[in-house]
């Protein structure tokens, strides 16, 4: 039997500033999630529903130390998305690399076309 999928895919999970920034946050080191809310302008019920979907989306994991709940980064789907992402990165330098050509050779161009220009001096703006 396969195991159960996530209600929350990597992309979903990420697509909020705040849970890129707990990711951020968890990349250091575990804590619990007293700690993490003391970190954002909102309630740690709040901080708490962001890294239910995290954890989700399996990019944290939360462990009990007594009392409280500890949680870490799981870089492993992180892994995924990088390698995802990578395979598309060819076709973004590709274009970057066309956009430049075009906008240097635009600029040289324009220059050719209208020849120097001249700054003028505020007072000879009259």
């Amino acid at each position: 039997m396969a195991a159960p999928q996530p209600k929350y895919d990597v992309f979903q999970a990420i697509a909020d500033p705040t849970r890129r920034q707990l990711l951020s946050l968890l990349s250091e080191q575990e804590m619990p999630v007293t700690v993490i809310s003391g970190h954002f302008p909102m309630s740690r019920t709040a901080v708490s529903k962001h890294l239910r979907i995290l954890a989700e989306a399996g990019l944290v994991k939360d462990r009990k130390v007594g009392r409280e709940t500890r949680y870490r980064l799981e870089s492993e789907p992180l892994q995924e998305l990088k390698r995802w992402l990578s395979y598309y990165e060819r076709f973004w330098d590709n274009k970057l690399s066309m956009l430049k050509h075009y906008v240097e050779s635009d600029s040289t161009d324009e220059a050719e076309r209208y020849g120097k220009l001249e700054v003028l001096k505020p007072s000879q703006i009259e």
